[in-house]
């Protein structure tokens, strides 16, 4: 018997939402309306968690009394905004349509959601076309939908880390979580569970290799949705077309269509064809069209690449702070006034962030997942990012609610023995008195995923990389070690990452092209016939199997 005892509680309720983001209260608050019982579980808490934490400065959106009447003006250059391939026009479609209410929604509920009066666009556009970002006051985002989350009726269990789905013939029935603080094993008995825990970061290298938190989205947010969607057999999809962003030199956080100035090289010569000077309503969308722009520039001699405020006035400047505030860029801020230093007179350097997966849990727009009882939102696959999370959010809420009303108590039989072996697990890790700590284990993940799967990709690469990360998984499920709960938490995160790096590299060897940031040297071109195609994988009797569908 283990030396170190759980103490197992189980919770009841109608509506699970995994993550406390604005998906998972967006859904919380939806489904509780709808007078469905509602518990939120967030590892941290909603008042300041995941990526819209500490602020968030744009809601990709459609409002008629700017836009006009005509929504496919908008569908289309959505399309062919930073969300560009992602998603088809029709789910597009649906989310501008019910982005006008959440707009109005969340402004309701205390998020400044207009700027002087007025709906202020700006930002990530193309001069001349029109604007699609809308610019609101989102700093206490979270703040602000956990109160009304509770004030609908939700219950909220913070420092909650759920790893693992229940299910039973075929149909989710709840969760198993662990407390990061006090030595207990939570039971979720849940009708529907919505999984909403946020993008998989920390699975590559970040801006500063080693420091592991300095990444550019939440760094707690480490693909635990689409972890245990997978382990309970639900299939992901596109996880080997990684993602990057960027942003000023080894300081990595969002916010690079804040900046209003023009990236120029050492010579002061626009990189981009889109802006000459600052421009405070469409910023430079250079970077957000061009990921590879700061890496190219290094290798072929050009770099480095600035970002150039010259010439901006003090109101402009003073609006740009504005925004950058709200967008949680306060730390940067706050360091160049005590260095005296305006970057209206020291460009700022760029760089490319790291790489994570944009692909995950295919939901639908109701938010359903192939799994009975299973729904899914925001981040769980790229979805317009915060506007999506909000939108798809309340959909799953509605839906789940809806699915929750008419099912009946699950009976957790088949379950048990699964209970029973993950508790033994956590109990094992939390009892080893020497072993790996979840500092090195994800370092060396992060190591192997960037020299065999990041940049340059070939079958011989991915081959090998594939081959050192499952033995290092072996070795690293047999020793890790955790000297409390919250360790624990972030052993469990390694774990979920090791999973999720183990299916981008067979994803990797599948996709025999090259597509954004999937770079295969041995398929240097773009196969025109997998446009309409979405590469899947499923854990099918203990098999990783992988199946090429088209998008829906």
């Amino acid at each position: 018997m283990s030396a170190y005892q759980l103490k197992t509680e189980i919770v009841e309720t109608d509506v699970l939402c995994v993550g406390g983001g604005p998906a998972g209260l967006c859904a919380a608050i939806r489904a509780s309306e709808l007078g469905a019982r509602v518990v939120v579980a967030d590892k941290s808490n909603t008042l300041r968690s995941g990526d819209a934490g500490m602020g968030n400065d744009h809601f990709r959106c459609f409002i008629p009394d700017v836009h006009g009447d005509d929504i496919e003006v908008i569908v289309r250059e959505t399309a062919v905004s930073q969300s560009a391939g992602h998603r088809p026009e029709p789910f597009i479609r649906l989310f501008l349509q019910n982005s006008t209410e959440m707009v109005k929604r969340w402004d309701t509920w205390g998020i400044p959601m207009k700027f002087e009066g007025r709906y202020e666009f700006a930002g990530h556009g193309y001069p001349g076309h029109p604007l699609i970002l809308l610019h609101y006051s989102g700093q206490d985002t979270k703040p602000v939908l956990t109160k009304q989350a509770l004030k609908g009726g939700a219950k909220i269990m913070n420092r909650i880390m759920i790893f693992d789905l229940l299910t039973e013939k075929g149909t989710v029935c709840g969760a198993l979580g662990i407390d990061t603080r006090e030595p207990r094993l939570i039971v979720f008995k849940a009708k529907s569970v919505i999984l909403a825990s946020g993008k998989a970061m920390r699975l590559f290298p970040g801006a500063s290799p080693g420091w592991l938190f300095n990444v550019n989205t939440s760094p707690i947010n480490t693909g635990d949705g689409r972890a245990m969607a997978y382990r309970a057999g639900v299939e992901l999809t596109n996880l080997e077309l990684s993602s990057r962003w960027a942003g000023p030199k080894y300081f990595a956080r969002n916010g690079k269509g804040s900046w209003m100035g023009v990236l120029r090289d050492p010579h002061g010569k626009p990189v981009g064809p889109f802006v000459s000077k600052p421009d405070r309503k469409t910023g430079d969308m250079t970077s957000d069209i061009y990921k590879d722009l700061f890496d190219d520039y290094t290798k072929s001699g050009r770099g480095p690449v600035y970002m150039d405020l010259a010439g901006m006035s003090n109101e402009d400047y003073k609006y740009m702070k504005y925004w950058l505030i709200h967008e949680a860029n306060t730390a940067i801020l706050d360091h160049m006034e005590a260095d005296g230093a305006d970057p209206r007179e020291h460009p700022i350097e760029f760089m490319t962030y790291g790489m994570f997966t944009p692909g995950g849990i295919y939901y639908n727009e109701r938010g359903e997942t192939p799994l009975k009882g299973l729904y899914a939102a925001g981040d769980e696959f790229y979805a317009f990012v915060i506007a999506g999370a909000a939108v798809f959010g309340w959909l799953a809420g509605e839906n789940a609610a809806k699915y929750a009303t008419g099912s009946a108590w699950p009976e957790l039989r088949e379950t048990a023995s699964g209970v029973d072996e993950r508790k033994g697990l956590f109990e094992e890790v939390l009892t080893r008195e020497d072993g790996a700590t979840w500092q090195e284990a994800n370092i060396a993940l992060q190591q192997v995923m960037f020299d065999y799967c990041g940049l340059v990709r070939s079958d011989t690469l991915l081959e090998a990389g594939l081959h050192h990360l499952r033995r290092m998984k072996q070795k690293i499920s047999a020793t890790l070690a955790a000297r409390n709960q919250h360790e624990l938490m972030h052993c469990l995160e390694v774990l979920n990452l090791l999973d999720l790096g183990e299916l981008t590299f067979i994803a990797a060897q599948e996709r025999k092209e090259t597509r954004g940031g999937h770079k295969r040297v041995d398929y240097p071109y773009t196969n025109p016939l997998l446009n309409d195609q979405l590469l899947t994988i499923k854990k099918v009797d203990g098999k990783h199997i992988t199946e090429w569908k088209k998008r829906k």
